[in-house]
């Protein structure tokens, strides 16, 4: 990936992750409402679930580009060791 692009994924990516974490504060109390009416009806345990899912989703990518916009990568193991 170029520079640019890596910084614009990196700057799209964090955005994004900062957005979430302040929806997630932001409703907090919704969060809780939530886990207190999973006894009545379960289904509701899944929204947790998804939302961890969608914040790994973004916060790994994030970080992902973040290090590749500094120049660093991922070791590469070899084959056969």
């Amino acid at each position: 990936m170029t520079p640019k692009k890596s910084i614009a994924a990196t700057l799209l990516y964090g955005t994004a992750s900062l957005a979430l974490y302040t929806l997630l504060l932001s409703h907090a109390d919704l969060f809780v409402q939530w886990a207190q009416h999973t006894r009545e009806n379960r289904i509701l345990f899944i929204i947790p679930v998804l939302v961890a899912f969608v914040f790994s989703y973004f916060h790994g990518a994030f970080t992902g580009h973040f290090w590749e916009s500094l120049g660093l990568h991922a070791a590469r193991s070899g084959s056969g060791k």
